[in-house]
């Protein structure tokens, strides 16, 4: 599956999912370069070439991208996506599939924000969706990435070696190690109730 999922906006107490769009380009341009000390693992553009991101995020086949727009201000903070769709053998219907492409300024890390726009893009993805299995990736050099999709409850299936080209600056042309995570459909119910304590109840974000 190429095309973009349909899906409406995702409304948290924190954070609100919308479809990614030219929309929300001022505000992403405004917030990427507060502090960048974050980025060494992934693809986030400067303030001058969130234009351009925008553009390729809109055409590259598989992603479905959302601005995350911190409810407090409006302010569209960030982005991430469900990536790589897949489908029951000879049918339409998904069986799986990842959160990724995701970037959150530094004024909204630290916050409730990435655990409720995680929550509410696996609630949508087994509740709506109907799928059995939600991934999730990350360069298996970023302990603090890894340490954030451990907390969700994610489980850790181990690291696929060479498994994808890096996108740490200046990597362009090596490959990376890419630490592997899960949640599956039986897990969600159990996972669920976990973020929620967290972002609604006592527990640490």
């Amino acid at each position: 599956m190429s095309r973009p999922i349909d899906v409406p906006v995702l409304h948290g107490e924190h954070v609100r999912l919308e479809p990614l769009s030219t929309a929300h380009t001022a505000d992403l341009a405004s917030v990427v370069d507060e502090d960048r000390g974050s980025f060494g693992f992934t693809v986030v553009p400067s303030g001058a070439e969130v234009a351009d991101y925008l553009a390729d995020q809109f055409s590259r086949p598989g992603l479905t991208p959302f601005a995350q727009v911190r409810v407090a201000d409006g302010v569209a903070v960030g982005c991430t996506g469900y990536w790589d769709p897949r489908t029951w053998p000879g049918r339409d219907d998904l069986r799986a599939i990842e959160i990724g492409w995701t970037w959150l300024a530094a004024s909204a890390q630290g916050t409730k924000i990435n655990a409720e726009a995680k929550m509410l893009l696996f609630a949508h993805a087994f509740e709506v969706l109907g799928v059995t299995r939600v991934d999730l990736k990350t360069d298996a050099r970023n302990l603090r990435s890894r340490r954030a999709i451990e907390r969700l409850g994610a489980t850790f299936e181990g690291v696929l070696r060479s498994w994808s080209p890096s996108r740490a600056p200046g990597e362009e042309d090596r490959m990376r190690d890419s630490a592997m995570f899960s949640v599956i459909a039986d897990e969600w119910p159990s996972v669920k109730a976990g973020i929620e304590a967290r972002l609604y109840g006592t527990g640490d974000v």
